[in-house]
């Protein structure tokens, strides 16, 4: 058991940066480039604009996400992933594989249960 406990510290250090509903989806945005605000919430879609500014301040203030503002009437505003970000894309694949799997036999799962209908 003492072998656990430095690997749940440091899960619950990445689920304290990474957690909630929309980190990994911004992340996974920002993964193919920059994007400004309004682009980030078109992609997203049901986040509000003040859920959005938090989750990229968290992630800004964890060093994941740049935040870059030019100086245009109005300002606009860009984010990117940081170096530490970028270190986020192996994972975020490996999450997604893992996710494709999983769903795949849970799928598979619910279609073999006898007496149900599907």
């Amino acid at each position: 058991m003492e072998n656990c406990l430095p690997n749940l510290e440091s899960l619950q250090f990445i689920l304290q940066v990474l957690g909630g509903k929309w980190k990994i989806h911004i992340l996974s945005i920002l993964y193919f480039g920059k994007k400004r605000f309004k682009e980030l919430e078109r992609e997203i879609g049901s986040i509000s604009p003040k859920m959005l500014i938090k989750e990229l301040k968290d992630l800004e203030a964890a060093g994941i996400v740049y935040r870059q503002t030019f100086n245009t009437v109005p300002i606009t505003v860009e984010y990117s992933l940081t170096e530490d970000g970028l270190t986020l894309k192996p994972v975020l694949n490996q999450i997604n594989e893992w996710a494709v799997h999983l769903k795949q036999k849970v799928n598979n799962q619910s279609k073999q249960r006898p007496g149900e209908q599907g």
